[in-house]
This record gives C-alpha cells, structure tokens and sequence, in this order.
C-alpha cells in the first residue's frame, strides 16, 4: 500500500511538473545579463529574447545587471524563484570567477541548471603594424630579443583575453607584461596608436581593424579556424598547443527549475539558434554556433572551472 501511494504521488507529481511545463511561461520572462548594455553578451541576449517572446507568446526582457565581473546578476539570478520566469545569459566570467574572486554570490555547479551554450567566440592575438613578427614564433623571437619594450593590452584583469595571454606567458616562459584595461575598446585604441604594441582581444572589437590593416592579426585561439577571419590559424596551428579559450554564451536557470522547462528551453534554443537571421546575425559578430544541450554545458562549465582556476592560479592573477 505504502509503495502503491508513493507511485500515485511520483505519477501526480510528475503530471503536474509536465502541465507546468505546457503552460510555460505564464507570465513575461526576466533574462538577466550581468553586464552593461552594448556588450556582446547583450547583443547575443535582445537577439535570442526576441525570438523567445515570438516563440512563448509573453515578452521576454533583457535585465542588465553589470558590476563586480558579472558577479552581482548571477548572484542575483542565483537566488531567484526557481519556475523559469528567470533567465540567466553569462560570458566565460562565470567559470573564471570562481578562481579569480576568493569570494562570489554563488556556486557554478550548485546554483544553476544548464541549459544550453547558444554560442563561442575566440580571442585573437594581435599587434601594431609596426611589430616586426608575422606569426605567433616570429613574435616569441622579438620579444625574446627585447622583452622589456613589449607588453599585451587586454580588455581587464580576468577576461578570457586577458588570461588568453597570461596563458601564453606560462607556455613560453616569456618576460613580457600584461596591461588591462577598462574594457575592449580602450585596448583596442591602445594597440592601434602603438601606445602597447601587442594585444589579445576578443574577435568582435579587432576584425574590422585587421581587416582595415589597423591591426596585424596573428592567430585565434578557437580549436579550428574562425569563418570570420579564416586566413588567422589557430594557436595550435601556430606552435601553440592547449591556447584553446573561447568565450562562451551560456543560458542558465536557477537550480530546483522543473526539468521538463529546462528542456522546453533548451529545445526553443535550438530552434532559435538554427534561424537563418539569427545564425547571420550571431556569425557576423565573430561566433560560431553550438546550441548544446544542458549536460554538454554542464560538463564544460566544470571543465573550464578548473582550467581557468589554475590559469588564474600559476599567473598570480588577483582582484581588489
């Protein structure tokens, strides 16, 4: 009797979970992006809200949530009611501040359900004109030769860029500084005026001044080469192997979400993500799409916690 009960209770509330999941969403939809407006992160965020509001028939609104690397949205998504009105979309700030901060608002393999890795993006080692090095070993050579007058400008301590090329300092062993800065774009205008005459970016900011030959690009650090600069070889390519950092864009929900809404989710992500004019869209500012499913995420965001952890760790890396 006992076990004939708690059968009809499983199946009741499994019936419930399911009529839940039908209905979703009830009411407009939260996604919150915990950066400032204008960053890829949010431009990735209003393209898929968007075609989440045609596909659920309620507004989904994109809540931008910056401060403290992105910790104060996902500590704030982190403690939000668990039924899918809340969204969280993050950058690869979410498994490299678990090593960065000694202190942050949540727990990257507690607090969340994975739903899906819409996209990534690499980085992109770049230089002045002027830097005599053409490739990744040119530029080993030259700095070998003079390792105090060169330097990297990245987009701020902790970035994938960032730690793209603190990554490539403990390979080489290379005497050579790193200068963060307060974001791509005074980074960017750093190395195009030669003021530091290396940099490791994001590809979005750089493509048009390689292109315009603003910027001499000299690899990516995807896995295989980007469809957006395809002449660029990958770090491996170049010498390099294990430079892989691609930033991702991942789409999370509070932990205790009823699993048939993750998979109502992931599902509308996929669909989305396979849209002709997203797919243009999202490929025209350096991504490449992925659309993976919540245990594919989930495996990759404890894989990129550690990597990044001990990065963060043998570079000496720290936050104030």
């Amino acid at each position: 009797m006992k076990m004939t009960r708690r059968w009809i209770v499983m199946v009741m509330a499994l019936t419930a979970a399911v009529a839940a999941a039908q209905d979703y969403p009830t009411r407009p939809v939260r996604m919150i992006v915990p950066f400032a407006p204008g960053g890829p992160t949010d431009v990735i965020a209003r393209i898929v809200a968007g075609k989440l509001s045609e596909a659920f028939g309620q507004q989904v609104v994109v809540d931008n949530r910056a401060g403290a690397g992105g910790n104060i949205g996902t500590g704030l998504a982190a403690n939000a009611t668990p039924d899918g009105h809340t969204l969280l979309l993050v950058s690869s700030s979410f498994v490299v501040n678990p090593g960065l901060y000694a202190k942050i608002p949540y727990d990257p393999y507690k607090s969340f359900a994975p739903v899906s890795n819409l996209a990534t993006m690499p980085n992109v080692f770049v230089v002045h004109p002027s830097v005599a090095a053409k490739s990744m070993q040119e530029l080993v050579k030259v700095i070998q030769i003079a390792p105090r007058k060169y330097s990297f400008a990245t987009p701020g301590i902790g970035t994938t860029p960032d730690l793209s090329a603190a990554l490539f300092k403990l390979a080489t062993k290379l005497d050579v500084a790193k200068i963060p800065y307060n974001g791509a774009g005074p980074a960017i205008a750093a190395v195009i005026a030669n003021q530091v005459p290396l940099g490791c970016m994001a590809m979005p900011g750089v493509t048009p001044h390689i292109r315009g030959e603003r910027l001499r690009g000299l690899a990516v650090t995807s896995a295989a080469r980007s469809a957006v600069l395809p002449d660029l070889p990958t770090m491996a390519e170049a010498g390099f192997p294990g430079q892989e950092a691609d930033t991702l864009q991942a789409l999370l929900v509070p932990a205790g979400t009823p699993p048939a809404i993750v998979q109502r989710l992931h599902a509308a992500i996929v669909k989305i993500m396979a849209l002709p004019d997203v797919k243009e869209r999202v490929t025209s500012l350096g991504y490449a799409i992925v659309a993976s499913s919540p245990g594919e995420l989930a495996t990759q965001i404890r894989s990129e916690v550690t990597k990044w952890s001990k990065v963060v760790k043998d570079a000496g890396i720290t936050v104030e």
